[in-house]
């Protein structure tokens, strides 16, 4: 898949307000937004076109805005939060893919759905449940992909300890190939599917995301990077310092089709 645009949000003064249980401390606004821009800056130089949402900051968590819509190549579908507080971020994603998709689908109660909890390989999807994606939202999610001929699959993660959403954990890498941590790496929905393991300690780099031909990762882990970079693959990496503060990753970031 070849992604050709990408909808990101910058963090907004009151980013250290949101949700997080890292334990890291609060994060350094000034540095997030240099990491956002570095972030935005990497997408276009790989081809893809930027569209940047204004900063909201009645909903300190908005940056994240991948947790608001699911985009595919057969179209788009809005999410429904599972964090109360983030409901209201929605709204401001689905306008600005009004124009490329009109009047998307939105997951409805009593499911919820949060975008972080969706992996995309090829044509399949994998869906987490967790503390912010319920059964009910799975299995709206699934009967969508259905429709648009794609395959899914469900993996909870809901007593792996140190997940937050499904892709905390797990990462498509092309064709058939998996990074996951090794929570996940022997689940059984990943049993036809080849499985590169994050080395111990460095679980926070499972989340990366394949970008036309190159894989962003986050920086500052020298084993994966190490692992990554011998399977041939073309690796960046990128200071995500202040977005681990507050429980994201590269993924989270930004929408991208």
């Amino acid at each position: 898949m070849r992604f050709t645009r990408a909808i990101v949000r910058p963090p907004a003064a009151t980013f250290a307000n949101g949700i997080t249980s890292s334990g890291l401390g609060p994060p350094d606004l000034a540095l997030a937004l240099e990491q956002h821009a570095a972030y935005s800056r990497e997408l276009e130089r790989l081809g893809v076109s930027v569209l940047r949402l204004g900063s909201e900051p009645e909903f300190p968590d908005s940056t994240f805005v991948e947790d608001a819509a699911i985009v595919t190549a057969g179209g788009a579908i809005l999410t429904r939060p599972g964090a109360p507080s983030r409901a209201g971020e929605v709204a401001a994603v689905g306008t600005a893919l009004g124009r490329w998709f009109p009047d998307p689908p939105e997951i409805v109660a009593p499911g919820t759905l949060d975008g972080g909890d969706v992996c995309e390989a090829g044509d399949h999807f994998f869906i987490g449940l967790s503390r912010r994606t319920n059964s009910e939202g799975a299995a709206q999610l699934t009967a969508w992909l259905a429709r648009l001929g794609f395959g899914a699959g469900v993996i909870d993660i809901r007593e792996m300890p140190g997940l937050l959403h499904l892709k905390t954990g797990i990462s498509w890498l092309g064709e058939r190939r998996m990074l996951a941590t090794a929570a996940i790496a022997d689940h059984e929905a990943l049993g036809d599917w080849e499985v590169v393991r994050v080395p111990d300690g460095e679980e926070y780099a499972a989340n990366c995301i394949a970008v036309n031909g190159t894989l962003l990762i986050a920086a500052g882990f020298p084993k994966t990077r190490a692992l990554l970079g011998g399977m041939g693959l073309e690796i960046v990496p990128l200071d995500m310092s202040e977005y681990r503060k507050m429980d994201g990753g590269l993924s989270c970031l930004s929408i991208r089709w």
